[in-house]
Formats: structure tokens, sequence, C-alpha cells
């Protein structure tokens, strides 16, 4: 019984684990005011996503990110499905 109970306290404490992490992606075809704005938007409604920064100078967002809740994977398919397909230049961390 001590196993059972030990074994269900280590299974909730599994999100403890979990890791905040930051991506850098390339996304070279924004060329207006307007599309970092596009990018924050679709990248804010996702589950998991906690900061975003979009640059358009720079052709970059920086997204943080729970690990536990979605993937780089989800997040430059989210920026491609809106028209702005990206890379990752700096991986998680």
């Amino acid at each position: 019984m001590k196993s059972f109970a030990f074994s269900v306290l280590l299974l909730s404490a599994v999100p403890v684990f979990a890791a905040t992490q930051q991506v850098t992606l390339s996304v070279p075809d924004m060329n207006c005011a307007a599309c970092p704005i596009t990018i924050k938007k679709v990248l804010s409604k996702m589950d998991g996503v906690s900061q975003i920064e979009v640059s358009a100078k720079t052709h970059q967002a920086v997204v943080t990110y729970d690990d536990t809740k979605t993937t780089v994977q989800a997040i430059t398919s989210a920026t491609a499905d809106v028209g702005f397909p990206s890379t990752v230049i700096a991986p998680a961390r």
C-alpha cells in the first residue's frame, strides 16, 4: 500500500519537472507593421505560450513556452498557418 501511495505522489509531482523553454525563430516573410501583430495574436492563443516578442525589423520571434503544453513544431506550424513560415535559429533553452 505504501508503494502505491508513493507512486501516486510521484506521478502527481511530474508537472513540477516541466520546464519553461524559449526558442528564437526566423520569420523572413514579415514585411509590414501588421505582421508581428498577426504572429503575436496566433501564438498568444496557444496553450502553454507565455511570452512572445516579435520584430519585423530583425524578422525574428522569441517565444517562451511550457514544454509540457506545446512544442516548437506546434509553434512553427501556427506561424505557417497564418502565412508566416518560420524556422528555428536558436534552439529551446
